[in-house]
């Protein structure tokens, strides 16, 4: 299981490093006059990237946290989170 916790952890590095650079970009459109409607594509494609990069954390979570938490009969916990990322997905 620490493996693949290991290259899901690789992996969501790899997307934030991606974002970042993505929003370094949108820096560099911004100072340069860009067209807005250009710009807010960007944006639109960086909001993207971190909703799917939240998705893999939150599948991650499920996954292991929770459901590591059921089976050692922590089940009140796990319900509590389970709500808890459900209304923030809502946001």
């Amino acid at each position: 299981m620490k493996n693949n916790h290991n290259t899901s952890r690789d992996k969501i590095i790899r997307r934030l490093k991606l974002i970042e650079g993505q929003v370094r970009g949108l820096q560099k459109m911004v100072a340069e006059g860009t067209y807005c409607i250009d710009i807010i594509t960007q944006t639109s494609a960086v909001k993207q990237a971190l909703s799917n990069t939240e998705d893999l954390l939150l599948e991650d979570h499920l996954g292991g946290c929770v459901l590591n938490q059921i089976k050692s009969g922590k089940v009140d916990q796990a319900k509590a989170e389970i709500l808890k990322v459900y209304k923030l997905k809502r946001k």
